[in-house]
């Protein structure tokens, strides 16, 4: 019997995995995250929150699912907005010990 093969995560799995552009697809599955936790808090059907989100409860399935392919990141930002939340966009110079600037999603 093998051993399986395992090694560290970098913290990003899509980084870990080699997709292409992992910040990001992170990004992305953060604010997807974010919607489907507001869309469950406030005890919504995928049907009211299609509504909400003007979109079909299919696109709203798949969102909370995780295929987020037919998703930008600025229509996820609409949706967050849709669903009464703020969106909060900074932009700071990296630090000089880490080798390339970084995206990444910080929620409240």
């Amino acid at each position: 019997m093998t051993k399986p093969d395992v090694r560290e995560s970098s913290g990003n799995v899509f980084a870990d995995i080699g997709a292409k552009n992992p910040e990001q697809a992170l990004a992305k599955a953060e604010l997807a995250r974010q919607i489907s936790c507001i869309i469950k808090s406030r005890g919504l059907t995928q049907t009211q929150a299609a509504e909400i989100l003007h979109i079909d409860q299919a696109k709203v399935s798949a969102l909370t699912r995780g295929q987020l392919s037919g998703f930008s990141a600025d229509r996820l930002f609409r949706f967050l907005n849709a669903l009464g939340h703020d969106i909060e966009i900074r932009v700071k110079t990296k630090p000089k010990s880490r080798k390339n600037a970084h995206v990444r999603v910080v929620t409240a």
